[in-house]
């Protein structure tokens, strides 16, 4: 396929149901360069070059969130400038999320949100945690529940039907030894150890450590912290019962240059679960801090995406998110982004963002992307044009995802696997298509069936 691409283009490729996306359709393994790609039903990010077979006057642009408001803020007594961690999901219709109240002193808390919307949050008051002698918080979890301090909450849902019922919700956690342990819930307040002992030993998990059910590969996966050449990098293990794990070593970053990545905020995403993005926390610890901060050190937050869960692409070197003009941004661990990207209302996803680490003014924000907007084709005002490799498909249009300025455009030739038009679908039968639209069926003079 050969699109003609004369202005600002923001794309995802889809034929022919982009809002039938999702867990049911997970999609192969990331195939072989040279192989023809089978796209299947599925929608296509251009957050690499992995479809791409030609590309002139074009690039692969990264789109940068717009910083919202504000979430979740510090409020409460067990609340402290340490506020961290946010985990954040869709969940039967309701937005959930967990994050880390505390970590200047013991105990440690897990505290809980919830939202209609996504915007709106509040902390409702659960009974469940006992805290200076009442229970009328939101608080979930609490490291005096067990031995070894478990805390840090990662939390996700297990979509497995065979799972018990009180296993639906997973987590895992740090434990002292350094460790992860592993938590059930089954409703994802009321948790308690799936065992006494650790599920996973090999790493430094002082972080934010991640796992999910990886419903495209049919395992659990789980994305930690470790250090090679003594810098911080993100090991990777999967497990078919979450409790014995195969470990697979550090994620391949391909010829990337080795950077602290402190965090990872790993997430399937969620119009296309095969594809995994991440959103670590870059540290760069040369970098002086302003005077006056005791720890030396910046931050901000990366973005890289992968096929098949162990390698990831780098195309993306640059900042996905900076510090900002706010002065309280400035320092080693000040950001942070935290899984779980979802859909927030009409064409618009959302991460949630902590700012002012280590500060009274602490935390947590919503950051606004268009839908399947982290990357796309980009065009300046003399054109380009962009072939895809060879791919085969289900369905029967072809829908983009795009946004033009008003004398720009797009038009859309389809080939056959030597390069050759297709009657009917030549570049010239396609009126030029411009507007700015989520789904917009590409038609030629003759029709849209492809």
């Amino acid at each position: 396929m050969s699109l003609l691409l004369p202005a600002v283009v923001t794309m995802a490729l889809a034929p022919p149901a982009l809002g039938a996306q999702g867990a049911d359709d997970p999609g192969p393994r990331a195939d072989p360069e040279d192989a023809v790609y089978p796209l299947g039903s599925r929608v296509e990010l251009f957050v690499d070059e992995h479809t791409i077979d030609t590309l002139e006057g074009l690039r692969l642009t990264l789109h940068h969130p717009r910083l919202a408001e504000v979430a979740v803020r510090r409020d409460r007594p067990y609340e402290d400038s340490t506020l961290y961690d946010p985990v954040v999901m869709l969940d039967d219709g309701r937005y959930r999320m967990w994050y880390r109240t505390n970590f200047n002193s013991r105990p440690f808390y897990t505290g809980y949100a919830e939202s209609p919307d996504g915007i709106r949050w509040t902390k409702p008051s659960l009974g469940i945690i006992e805290y200076q002698g009442s229970r009328d918080n939101n608080l979930v979890w609490s490291s005096e529940a067990a031995a070894g301090d478990p805390r840090v909450l990662a939390v996700f849902k297990d979509p497995r039907s065979e799972r018990p019922p009180e296993q639906r919700y997973k987590a895992v956690c740090v434990v002292s030894r350094p460790a992860l342990a592993g938590l059930v819930s089954p409703d994802g307040l009321h948790w308690e150890l799936v065992r006494d002992e650790p599920i996973i030993t090999d790493g430094a998990f002082d972080s934010h450590n991640i796992a999910f059910y990886d419903a495209a590969r049919g395992c659990y996966v789980a994305y930690y912290r470790d250090f090679t050449q003594g810098v911080r990098h993100i090991r990777r293990a999967t497990s078919q019962d979450f409790l014995s794990w195969q470990h697979e070593g550090f994620i391949d970053l391909g010829d990337a240059p080795l950077e602290h990545l402190y965090k990872n905020a790993a997430t399937p995403y969620y119009r296309r679960p095969d594809l995994i993005l991440m959103f670590p926390k870059r540290f760069l610890p040369e970098r002086p801090a302003p005077a006056g901060w005791e720890h030396p050190g910046l931050s901000d937050i990366v973005f890289m995406s992968s096929r098949d869960g162990f390698h990831f692409d780098r195309t993306f070197m640059e900042a996905f998110i900076r510090p900002g003009r706010d002065p309280l941004n400035w320092h080693e661990r000040a950001i942070e982004a935290g899984p779980g990207l979802v859909p927030t209302g009409d064409g618009q996803m959302s991460l949630y963002v902590v700012q002012n680490y280590r500060t009274d003014s602490v935390h947590i924000r919503r950051a606004v992307l268009r839908q399947d907007g982290i990357a796309s084709l980009h065009a300046a005002m003399p054109g380009g044009e962009m072939t895809t490799r060879p791919f085969t498909f289900q369905g029967s249009e072809l829908v983009i995802n795009y946004a033009t300025s008003a004398g720009g455009g797009i038009q859309v030739e389809l080939q056959d696997a030597e390069g050759r038009p297709l009657p009917g679908r030549e570049l010239e039968s396609c009126p030029p298509i411009y507007g700015d639209e989520l789904a917009r069926v590409v038609a030629w003079e003759s029709g849209s069936d492809v």
